[in-house]
């Protein structure tokens, strides 16, 4: 189904460009939706998902919360935040950092190891929604949205 259907718009868009950004915007939007219906059973918001995923993708070393925040998917979010949400819930542990006082060190815990471990199954699940393009086509959507920002190689 087109855009204009899913958005119930019978006008035309004043560019395929407008059209693409548009359509963007409202698929994000589609696809955060998505993503939260499968992370309420847990608890968990997409920013507080995205914090686990860097902590995991870091363990068994810390990680700051400046590099947090470089990181994340939604620039917007404050990681400070987020991480103390998740020690709240015992998902990460905060330490003083050696080298500097000032800065914080955060490391996710074997219970937050456990839970992503367990949301893998229904996130790999979830992602076969888009297996309706094929590798090739999911490859070629990903160098557009790599040169659209600018950042392809």
């Amino acid at each position: 189904m087109p855009i204009e259907n899913d958005i119930k718009q019978t006008a035309s868009f004043r560019s395929p460009y407008h059209r693409m950004t548009v359509n963007l915007m409202y698929t994000n939007g589609w696809i955060c939706d998505e993503q939260m219906q499968l992370l309420k059973p847990y608890g968990l918001t997409i920013q507080q998902y995205n914090v686990l995923r860097i902590l995991r993708g870091q363990y068994p070393n810390p990680v700051k919360v400046a590099d947090i925040t470089e990181r994340m998917l939604d620039k917007m979010s404050n990681a400070s935040r987020l991480v103390d949400k998740l020690l709240l819930k015992e998902l990460a542990q905060r330490t003083e950092c050696p080298n500097d006082r000032r800065a914080v060190d955060v490391i996710i815990t074997e219970k937050g190891l456990d839970l992503l471990k367990t949301m893998d199954q229904h996130q790999n699940q979830w992602e076969k929604r888009f297996h309706n393009l094929s590798e090739a086509e999911a490859d070629q959507l990903n160098y557009l949205l790599d040169k659209l920002r600018g950042s392809s190689e």
